[in-house]
């Protein structure tokens, strides 16, 4: 961290970077005595690092284990690696990260990298190097899909995403600004953050069992650009807010988050949707984007920005073009209310309805913790690669559920429910 970055960070409220240390420990991971914590981050987040590995030590942690990244490394692969290092990616990394999680290590991973990084190199590199990553990752990924372990996201106001948001003030003020939205959204803004996440929780879980007691076969999307109905996977559960994971501890995986979700049925989404927000990919902004659904798959897909690396994502793999996810999020959030672009998927998907395209969550069907992925496959889940979130909700979407007797309950309403 250079001179300048600990001058800017000095500007981050010290008290409300501790609160989301605690909120990640306790409430996101809600991490066991002597479990193990295995942690990503950009250098940028050393500072909430060390709080968190410090509160994590004190809720009896065995060992905390950090893996940096830093965006001038990244780069210098990108500008002076041969061509050949692009199709390879750390297997033997994530293999061991894999037998970490089978061993019951919990994961935290720290967002906070130049969402932009990559804007200005060859995308072709780009899209080598994600699928490369994507296909040693696999071993692990599995594990975190497959909600085996308890695991986290949290988010640092880094120098480098302050300035992408906040480009027209000085470093100070694009920092304190970014760490302001973070701290609200993701509920450590007041003196009782873990009670506030208890309550969240607890009107999530009502959403979550209206739905779940309504037993939709499929939903219907309306609005401008958009008429889709996406069929429900068979035996589905929406989830939301704090849930278990295989290992039985009680977690929230994202936070932010303001969304309910499940799985939709892999082969049974018709019609045309289009993006509400944009979607940053990678260093690319995909914006305006609108796909058609025939039995489930894309079958065209268009962007006014990023549409070469919105068709490269699609051909990643069979499942890439079919849905892993559809979520509900009121236009009202927080997220939305705060009418800011985080050009992160962390914070923007909790601004409005999504859906994602690639891999399915397992822990979203009933009983899925003891479902084969040949049984998950069988009631429609997809698998994939990839798990792509981009926002379809707005102010002006309706929402039907669809009965399995083919009648009709409202949603939403003008983005909000019904």
């Amino acid at each position: 961290m250079t001179e300048h970055q600990r001058n800017v960070s000095a500007t981050i409220d010290p008290v409300k970077l501790d609160r989301l240390a605690q909120v990640a420990v306790k409430v996101g991971l809600n991490l066991q005595e002597g479990q193990d914590l295995f942690l990503t981050a950009p250098i940028a987040a050393l500072p909430l690092v060390r709080r968190i590995a410090e509160h994590a030590y004190k809720a009896g942690a065995g060992l905390v284990i950090p893996l940096f990244s830093d965006d001038e490394i990244t780069l210098a692969r990108y500008r002076n690696a041969p061509d050949a290092s692009f199709d390879r990616a750390a297997s033997w990394l994530y293999e061991g990260v894999a037998k970490a999680f089978s061993q019951n290590t919990a994961r935290l991973a720290i967002v906070g990298d130049n969402p932009m990084l990559l804007s200005g190199e060859d995308p072709a590199k780009v899209s080598r190097a994600s699928k490369a990553n994507s296909l040693a990752y696999k071993p692990a990924l599995e594990k975190i899909a497959g909600f085996d372990i308890n695991w986290n996201i949290v988010a640092f106001p880094s120098v480098a995403w302050a300035r992408q948001m906040f480009p027209d003030v000085a470093d100070d003020i694009a920092v304190a600004k970014l760490a302001d939205a973070i701290f609200a959204a993701s509920r450590v803004d007041n003196d009782d953050p873990i009670a506030n996440w208890t309550a969240h929780n607890a009107a999530l879980r009502t959403r979550t069992e209206w739905l779940n007691d309504k037993r939709f076969s499929a939903l219907h999307f309306t609005g401008p650009g958009t008429d889709l109905v996406v069929g429900l996977a068979d035996g589905h559960e929406w989830q939301g807010g704090a849930s278990m994971a295989k290992n039985g501890i009680v977690c929230n995986a994202n936070i932010p988050t303001e969304e309910v979700f499940t799985t939709p049925h892999a082969h049974r989404v018709e019609g045309h949707v289009s993006s509400t927000k944009p979607l940053s990919y990678q260093g690319t902004l995909i914006d305006n984007i609108q796909v058609r659904f025939e039995a489930g798959r894309i079958v065209e897909a268009k962007a006014s920005r990023g549409e070469e690396v919105l068709n490269k994502v699609l051909d990643t793999d069979e499942g890439a073009r079919r849905l892993g996810e559809v979520a509900l999020v009121p236009h009202s959030s927080p997220i939305s209310a705060g009418g800011l672009l985080f050009f992160n998927t962390l914070f923007d998907e909790n601004a409005a309805c999504h859906i994602a395209l690639g891999q399915c969550y397992s822990k979203c069907f009933l009983d899925g913790a003891n479902l084969s992925a040949e049984q998950i496959a069988a009631q429609g889940g997809n698998k994939s690669l990839i798990h792509i979130d981009w926002m379809i909700g707005s102010g002006e979407i309706d929402i039907d559920g669809i009965g399995a007797d083919g009648s009709r309950t409202s949603v939403f309403r003008k983005g909000e429910w019904a």
